[in-house]
């Protein structure tokens, strides 16, 4: 899949990164593939391709791929060999796998795959954390998968794996940065796709750790699917207070994640203290966490289409990125920002992508391995606040600290569905005229 296309659908020129494939939207793309199949839009050829390429072509050491690669020959373009790139890209294929269980070649070519991947090997020496990746130039980065953040998938599949596995105890290893932001406390300390990317495979409603020997020492256990809530609705609460400043904002307009902006791409939004920000809103960020909060996401997409029409919403979706108080309009569509709206709203809709991605054995392996484990039906039916309350203390924080603060506005349903307003599936969303006064489309060259 192409890292990222013109937002106004037509052919052409893509700077420098024309004929270029991210394998991290690849994942996603894949994923995709397996959602067009089942509503019978595309044909599994399709993933098969795919998956003959990554086995055959794609160019690989140890299993690992580079993000960007040459989209006939496979060959590396820039970078290093990327762990979580990787990652990503094995649970779209993961989940192809659970999509056509009937279809020997893609089963066989999605085992050789993964089970190709040496994550012993992407550690370098270290007991539990992996490495960001790998040049042949000059051997493993510096950097370690240590601290919380979108690497969760990463670690599931590495704890998992049946032919290179690492400890479990990496799971409960990472530190853990406590945000304040707009009256929420969470653990995050980045953009808000870290709370969204492996969440979109990893289902992780419903369940919660049971006590795993582990030489006695005391680790912190985070809900992280209600985290991820938190983290949502701090985005929100945080575009009602850059209202002040930028007046583009609003409760229905809002949200701040890494995304292209009139200066280039950028992996902003992590802080409420971001220097950076500049009025700029990324519908990713809302459209990625419609899985999470659809009370309050579904109404943001919405007025978002409502306001500014076909000004921001193309043949791919939503441009990457807009500036509704400057004017400026990203030229692009990135396939990563399309690939998550695209999992979380499936995931909102049937829950189909995480139902195939937790039905690989290795998946439920790893969780088992952590005491991650499903609760018990009765448990299934309390709302995030009445669980938050019932764990007050226990969540990974300070005792007496909370993942909300004491009024975290209406709770959100995080049993099999969600409590989803019936509006969501009947409005049918005009599109007004375009009004090139308002919104201009950016040609800025990035």
């Amino acid at each position: 899949m192409l890292d990222r296309a013109r937002f106004d659908g037509r052919r052409g020129d893509v700077s420098w990164h024309k004929n270029v494939s991210s394998i991290a939207a690849t994942g996603f793309g894949l994923t995709a593939l397996c959602i067009g199949a089942r509503h019978r839009w595309v044909s599994p050829v399709l993933s098969r391709r795919a998956l003959r390429f990554f086995a055959y072509h794609a160019q690989q050491e140890h299993g690992w791929f580079y993000p960007f690669l040459d989209v006939k020959t496979g060959k590396r373009r820039w970078k290093e060999i990327s762990s979580i790139d990787t990652a990503l890209l094995l649970a779209g294929i993961l989940t192809a796998r659970q999509a056509f269980p009937d279809d020997p070649e893609i089963v066989r070519l999605a085992n050789l795959i993964y089970d190709r991947v040496d994550f012993t090997w992407m550690l370098d020496g270290n007991r539990l954390f992996l490495s960001h990746g790998w040049k042949p130039e000059t051997g493993f980065l510096p950097y370690r998968w240590g601290t919380y953040s979108e690497a969760g998938i990463l670690y599931i599949l590495a704890i998992g794996s049946l032919t290179h596995p690492i400890s479990p105890d990496a799971w409960f290893g990472w530190k853990l940065p406590i945000v304040h932001s707009a009256g929420y406390t969470y653990i995050g300390g980045g953009p808000l796709f870290i709370q969204q990317y492996s969440q979109a495979w990893l289902d992780l409603r419903n369940r919660s750790y049971i006590q795993v020997p582990m030489d006695d020492r005391v680790v912190p256990r985070i809900n992280v699917f209600e985290n991820a809530i938190v983290a949502t609705r701090a985005q929100q609460a945080l575009g009602i207070d850059l209202s002040q400043r930028y007046r583009g904002y609003s409760s229905k307009v809002w949200g701040i994640t890494a995304s292209d902006s009139a200066k280039g791409y950028v992996a902003w939004g992590g802080s409420p203290d971001d220097s950076r920000i500049d009025g700029a809103v990324v519908p990713s960020a809302s459209a990625g966490s419609a899985m999470l909060a659809p009370d309050i996401c579904i109404p943001a997409l919405r007025a978002m289409l409502l306001k500014f029409g076909k000004k921001i919403y193309g043949r791919y979706g939503f441009a990457d990125a807009f500036n509704p108080t400057t004017g400026w309009v990203s030229r692009y569509v990135i396939g990563i920002d399309v690939g998550i709206t695209l999992l979380s709203a499936e995931d909102l809709r049937t829950g189909n992508v995480w139902r195939w991605f937790m039905n690989n054995t290795e998946v439920e392996r790893a969780l088992d391995m952590i005491g991650l484990v499903p609760r018990s039906p009765a448990d299934g039916k309390q709302t995030s606040g009445e669980i938050a309350e019932a764990r007050e203390g226990t969540s990974g924080l300070n005792a007496g600290k909370r993942l909300a603060d004491e009024d975290p506005g209406p709770n959100i349903q995080i049993g099999a569905k969600h409590r989803i307003p019936a509006s969501a599936f009947k409005f049918k969303i005009p599109i007004p005229p375009q009004n090139t006064k308002e919104i201009k489309s950016s040609d800025h060259p990035n």
